[in-house]
């Protein structure tokens, strides 16, 4: 088999040196999608083989469609991972920035170990940072890197990153999807990973709370700047009024960037406490909305970021299509 991160290898022997014979933490980030949920999963079952006491750590709880991957995993919130009379070493996998997990679970574990991640935006943060900005997924890092290393993927470790490869690069058909993902997914496939069960899990499981909430997403978009941008907002309370939660959110903001000449999409979510979070999705790369999340201290990928914005000002959603504006003022307007 081939290679797929030689660079990566010696960072990643020495980090498997550090946390050798020591109880580990592995840290995902607040509102866990696949790839986070995937990557904690894999790691810490490779982890576990090797006899460590390892837990999973997150500020919020499994999403309903992942909990058919955490089976024989330990997963705690912050408030149990405060209370751990057991002094863990910590790697953060899928997290942009060492806040990403909550200040909470930033300070608790203020030095990790390790960082796992796969975001543009990612400074690094850790005293191992093993950060490829290429790849689609977290958990298309740690494949290769378990694989690399001649690591036991067991089936529940291939279904893990299977999910978060298949997530990440939306089903195989987004920007960041390449043969190496490919190869990768093709391999899990072979050690026990079934796209059936994933796809149903992921895919065929929506509640009808989740399709109130996409009814009214739908009716709430707008399209601005002559069409190249489409705004979707959330209003406050809109979970209790469709009785939907949080975490079906994921996916609705591809909604706003799959019309034609939408070349960004975004979604507002507000807040009972004034919280505005938002997701942006590019359909090209040089439009770079990471860049857009930076202005408002989030972060992510050139065609996929995200930022929350504690006490957000009335006019937000203006300053974030001014903004989402002038990336596109640096692009000319496609052909039509």
């Amino acid at each position: 088999m081939e290679a797929f991160f030689p660079e990566l290898r010696p960072a990643f022997t020495r980090l498997l040196d550090r946390v050798a014979g020591r109880p580990v933490a592995v840290c995902g980030h607040a509102r866990p999608d696949g790839d986070c949920i995937g990557s904690q999963v894999a790691l810490a079952r490779v982890l576990a083989a090797r006899g460590q006491d390892v837990i999973c750590v997150n500020p919020d709880p499994v999403p309903r469609r992942l909990q058919y991957l955490t089976g024989g995993m330990e997963f705690r919130r912050t408030d149990d991972a405060l209370r751990d009379p057991v002094a863990r070493a910590a790697i953060f996998v899928d997290c942009a920035d060492h806040a990403r997990g909550g200040e909470r679970l930033k300070a608790h574990y203020s030095r990790p170990v390790g960082v796992i991640d796969h975001h543009l935006s990612n400074a690094g943060f850790g005293e191992v940072d093993l950060i490829e900005r290429t790849s689609a997924a977290t958990c298309e890092i740690l494949a290769g890197l378990f694989f690399d290393a001649g690591l036991p993927v067991d089936a529940a470790t291939a279904r893990a990153l299977y999910a978060g490869i298949l997530t990440d690069t939306g089903q195989f058909r987004f920007q960041a999807t390449t043969r190496r993902c490919f190869i990768l997914a093709g391999e899990l496939v072979a050690r026990g990973a079934s796209p059936a069960e994933a796809g149903f899990e992921l895919y065929e499981r929506e509640t009808p709370g989740k399709l109130r909430l996409l009814q009214r997403f739908l009716a709430s978009l707008r399209l601005e700047a002559g069409g190249r941008l489409c705004l979707g907002v959330l209003p406050a309370g809109i979970f209790e009024e469709t009785g939907s939660s949080s975490e079906d959110t994921e996916g609705l903001v591809d909604y706003a960037r799959c019309i034609d000449g939408v070349e960004i999409g975004a979604l507002v979510e507000w807040r009972q406490d004034g919280t505005a979070k938002a997701s942006l999705r590019a359909k090209e790369p040089s439009l770079r909305v990471d860049l857009v999340a930076a202005r408002f201290k989030g972060g992510g990928h050139a065609c996929a970021a995200g930022l929350s914005l504690p006490s957000a000002p009335a006019d937000f959603e203006a300053q974030l299509l001014a903004a989402m504006a002038e990336r596109l003022s640096t692009s000319p307007a496609p052909s039509r």
